[in-house]
């Protein structure tokens, strides 16, 4: 069986109860299981536990996370026992979201009471949707009368909803769905993402790739929606044609492990399935000594600019150019590229700048 846990998130009035009934209809009758954590800050805020009922923020905090946490286990381990080889568990909100409300100083403390990394907690969910709050670019439609414990006017409901962009920056798979469309549109969109995902049919991943000028790297890391994370990337190529990529992921010392397996279908358009790893696992596989390997080491820099979320990559082997990437939903989705980027050309087909080229030419042979 497969259960697929993924995060609905976004600022106030951002369309999530919507979403997360329309989320309900479409996949179960796709044939999924669909269940649902509910939000517990609000859950705990009806019921009279708020920031200023506790002791302080901290504390309150504190509990919220710790209640979160539990309920998505016994929600997890629930979805396990399931018959159905296909359960979708949706998180109505997540561990990071919490640190939009919480300053730098808290959210380390409240990292420490609970044992926990910041990498672990963003990246245990397998893909995370943010629905823009309708203050930022939707305001005539921005209203807290189905929340009660919603209290932001709208310049406040705008910077709420960046700071949990920001939180949830440096996951590898965070799509911001804007309010650029009507809101009818906006819920399609969102749909279209998670459906895409989930790999129904199958799980598609539509890239374009920029080769770009060298970064500021100081620059980049000054803007609050960019992220750094440490990839070393090892691809497996096996005597009997098998072929697959493992990833090791590093955030301030704590990492997480990947195993990836695609199919091209054209070359902007790859079935991709990707299957989470334990460190063990990862280590046996990267001392099989039945496979060919070649691993590439990279810098990557997650940053979000026009509601669109890009990866860019800076190889330790070149100082004068590095590579941005996006993942789309359709081959004809535009892209604005960041202002602040210097694009060189497209190299989407080109295959010199492919990671697997890449790895084999530049990176560490074994």
């Amino acid at each position: 069986m497969s259960v697929t846990k993924i995060v609905i998130t976004g600022g106030p009035c951002g369309g999530k109860t919507t979403a997360l009934e329309r989320i309900r209809q479409v996949f179960t009758q796709k044939g999924w299981t669909v269940l649902f954590v509910p939000e517990t800050a609000t859950e705990l805020i009806n019921a009279g536990v708020t920031p200023v009922s506790c002791k302080n923020n901290q504390d309150f905090q504190c509990g919220l996370m710790r209640l979160q946490l539990e309920k998505e286990k016994v929600y997890m381990n629930a979805a396990k026992g399931m018959k159905n080889d296909r359960v979708l568990l949706v998180c109505d909100r997540g561990a990071m979201d919490n640190k939009a409300y919480m300053g730098k100083e808290e959210f380390t403390y409240v990292l420490s009471e609970l044992g926990e990394s910041e990498a672990h907690l963003r990246d245990q969910y397998e893909a995370v949707f943010h629905l823009v709050t309708a203050a930022d670019g939707a305001r005539k439609y921005y209203g807290n009368t189905n929340n009660t414990a919603r209290y932001e006017n709208a310049e406040t409901a705008v910077e709420i909803d960046r700071k949990i962009i920001a939180a949830w920056v440096g996951h590898s798979h965070l799509r911001i769905i804007d309010n650029s469309t009507g809101f009818e549109e906006k819920i399609q969109r969102l749909i279209d993402l998670i459906t895409a995902f989930v790999g129904d049919p199958e799980p598609l991943e539509i890239e374009r790739k920029y080769l770009i000028s060298y970064p500021d790297i100081n620059e980049l890391m000054k803007d609050r929606f960019c992220r750094k994370t440490e990839i070393s990337q090892t691809y497996l190529n096996y005597p009997d044609g098998r072929y697959c990529r493992i990833r090791k992921r590093t955030v301030d010392g704590s990492s997480i492990y990947i195993k990836t397996v695609k199919k091209k279908i054209s070359e902007l358009k790859r079935i991709e399935v990707e299957t989470p790893l334990t460190e063990q696992e990862y280590n046996a596989l990267l001392n099989d000594c039945t496979a060919e390997k070649c691993t590439v080491e990279k810098s990557r820099y997650c940053l979000v600019c026009h509601s669109q979320y890009f990866e860019l990559d800076v190889f330790p082997f070149w100082d004068d150019r590095a590579l941005l990437e996006i993942e789309l939903i359709d081959e004809n989705e535009s892209v604005k590229l960041p202002d602040h980027i210097n694009v060189i050309r497209e190299v989407t087909f080109e295959e010199e700048y492919k990671n697997y080229s890449i790895a084999k030419r530049l990176g560490v042979s074994h």
